[in-house]
């Protein structure tokens, strides 16, 4: 018996066949094999039910060919990927080749084990999932298609609404007006030193009980100088202790693209690309999860590799708290062999593999240790009135590496230790004892505006906000920036551009898609479609009668009319800068007018003929008059100039010719 075993990306096909063997003939669909038309909302307002069609030469060669495979077939095995995309794109499938009852395999690891694991134990299609991800589609078609039209003509220029986009946008650009907002604040602070030149400590000054009723900094210069001008101190209190810390979690999608950034210098498409690829290597897990979490099975198989290459062990096994919305189908991402501590193809895929090998073999490992030293001190004279001043010293040493040893990776997200804890460490010292100060200085400081997003950090807050899901976050960034809606400075950091600030203000206040409670609930209610908890219709038809009511309330901006047909111009940005053109040129009209200050300016007539009048040669196609345009490279924008003969029936022929030597047009 022969079975077709249909999967979506070609790179799986080698090593799923070298697993299956003889009997199974692989198929990939490369994808989607249908999508909603390109020039039609494809969506039955009534039913809400979708119009699937597989438009491009790509998807009707991938449906030809699994009929043809499938023909030759006993058994079709649906093994699409295992999120609510891979069930949707396996319900496709299904459909095209008219499968009566659908056989559905999900594996989390192209491996023997859990391949043959999933082919022994079948399901149906999850319809649910199904549903989920139409309602997706759906929505996001229902807005761009509805939106984006009036939101161009409101901003008068050519731009783009969207689900998940848009309050991606937003969040930029709120992050970008505050850095525009904020106004620092200059403060100060107060370092004692202590000890000879060669084992120098510090102290730094509490200054929160001298503030006065509300403040946040320390503004009086005169006391901060007080502050550092003691010269003797007591010691009021003296602790050693110990500090644990705990390795981070695996990787989810979320954390692998922000930490890959960080570590190794991957956007997060890139990341997604080089994941894939090691997905269908066989040597990773299925890279599109928001779980924290690894199988017993493989805890199993990691403990066993700890203890044989005496790596410590953590008391128990970790668990951790995924995120509220987290859908949690399957593991965390993590190497398919513990004991394969390399593999990958390229250098990248290496880098890459080798930071998921380590995050997720450390996470099972012992905390690192430290013993943690803190002084408190108190000047013997006051510094104001009866008031004396305090400082803590702090020092911190690591004793035992714990999962440091293997992973050293910064316990928080920015990749920066705590400066405190990295200070010079503190001698022992007898509490009521009393020190000389060696130093003492003034620290001058001042507040700093919120740092702008980097692509990593913008990926963490898409999530911390619940906008867009694992596998969408990648696309969301790639979309926003291709269309130069948030642009990229060469340090990373993310800036919205004038379009991307239209976008923002011409929805706000409007549309509720944009902001993020909404599109956080919203969120919400796709993921119970999901569980069967809420239906598909249900969802559609409110959120698409809520878009109807406000697109009701989306104000006109001023509008210019196009000269030649009436409708409104547009502004577009261009290669030499904006300029408008008529938003009829789907219908033929191909007017357009230069930029005058935020308006459409006049046209600059046509350069007059520097030969023979137009009268004097014929067009040959058209029997319209020719006129003969030049240009000198000075004169040129290009700088190239240019001298030609053009028809004068511009809007039907458009004709042009070389000039011969005497100056008349070729004819050829």
């Amino acid at each position: 018996m022969t079975t077709l075993f249909v999967i979506e990306a070609p790179g799986k096909k080698k090593k799923l066949e070298s697993i299956l063997g003889s009997d199974y003939i692989v198929r990939a669909s490369g994808g989607h094999i249908r999508d909603l038309p390109e020039n039609d909302l494809g969506i039955d307002r009534e039913t809400y039910r979708l119009k699937y069609v597989a438009e491009n030469a790509r998807a009707k060669q991938s449906i030809a060919g699994l009929k043809e495979a499938a023909a030759k077939c006993d058994r079709v095995l649906i093994a699409t990927d295992l999120d609510r995309e891979g069930e949707a794109i396996g319900w496709h499938i299904a459909d095209v080749l008219k499968l009566k009852k659908a056989e559905r395999v999900t594996y989390g690891e192209i491996t023997e084990k859990a391949v043959k694991a999933a082919i022994a134990s079948p399901r149906p299609l999850d319809m649910n999932l199904v549903h989920a991800q139409e309602a997706r589609r759906a929505l996001d078609r229902l807005i761009g298609w509805q939106v984006s039209s009036p939101l161009s003509d409101k901003a008068q220029r050519k731009l783009s609404a969207g689900r998940v986009q848009s309050p991606a946008v937003l969040i930029v650009v709120r992050r970008e007006r505050e850095i525009r907002a904020f106004k620092p604040t200059a403060h100060f602070g107060v370092s004692l030193r202590f000890g000879p030149a060669d084992a120098w400590w510090k102290a730094d000054w509490q200054t929160k009980p001298h503030l006065v009723d509300g403040a946040e900094y320390m503004l009086d210069q005169a006391l901060a100088a007080a502050a550092a001008a003691i010269k003797r101190v007591r010691v009021t209190d003296f602790a050693d202790t110990q500090a644990k810390s705990a390795p981070p979690a695996p990787f989810t999608t979320s954390t692998l693209q922000q930490r890959a950034q960080v570590a190794l210098k991957f956007k997060p498409k890139k990341t997604m690309e080089l994941a894939q690829r090691l997905y269908e290597q066989g040597v990773i897990t299925y890279m599109r999860t928001d779980s924290p979490n690894l199988a017993d099975e493989f805890c199993d198989e990691l403990a066993v590799y700890a203890k044989a290459n005496g790596l410590p062990l953590a008391e128990k096994r970790r668990k951790w708290k995924a995120k509220a919305n987290a859908q949690e189908a399957h593991e965390a991402v993590r190497p398919t062999h513990v004991d394969a501590t390399d593999a990958g193809e390229t250098d990248d895929e290496k880098a890459l593999y080798r930071l998921i090998w380590s995050r997720t073999v450390a996470s099972q490992l012992a905390d690192a240790t430290f013993a943690v030293r803190t002084a408190t001190l108190q000047s013997i004279e006051p510094v104001t009135g009866d008031k004396h001043a305090v400082y803590i010293g702090r020092g911190r040493t690591l004793v035992d590496k714990g999962w440091k040893a293997l992973h050293d990776e910064p316990e928080d997200d920015d990749g920066k230790e705590d400066a405190e804890d990295a200070s010079r460490p503190i001698p022992v010292l007898a509490i009521g004892a009393e020190l000389e100060v060696e130093r003492g200085e003034v620290v001058s400081k001042t507040t700093k505006a919120p740092s702008r997003y980097t692509l990593a950090t913008l990926v963490k807050e898409l999530e911390a906000n619940g906008i867009g899901r694992p596998s969408t976050y990648a696309g969301i960034l790639d979309k926003i920036t291709e269309r130069e809606y948030i642009t990229e400075d060469k340090k990373g950091f993310l800036s919205p551009t004038l379009a991307g600030e239209a976008i923002v203000d011409n929805l706000v206040g409007t549309f509720g898609f944009i902001e993020l409670d909404y599109t956080r609930s919203l969120e919400d209610e796709l993921d119970a479609i999901a569980t069967g908890a809420k239906s598909y219709r249900e969802i559609v038809a409110a959120a698409d009668a809520r878009l109807a009511g406000e697109l009701t309330q989306l104000g006109p901006g001023t509008t210019f009319p196009c000269p030649s047909c009436g409708k409104p111009l547009r502004r577009r940005d261009g290669k030499f800068g904006p300029f408008w053109s008529c938003s009829g040129y789907r219908d033929g009209c191909e007017v357009t007018l230069p930029d005058a200050e935020g308006k459409p300016g006049e046209k600059a007539p046509r350069p007059a003929a520097a030969a023979s009048p137009a009268s004097s040669h014929v067009c040959p196609k058209c029997k319209s008059g020719l006129r003969r345009v030049t240009k000198s490279k000075e004169d040129d924008p290009k700088g190239k100039g240019y001298d030609f003969w053009s028809c004068t029936n511009r809007t039907k022929c458009n004709s042009t010719f070389k000039p011969a030597a005497d100056g008349s047009p070729i004819f050829q």
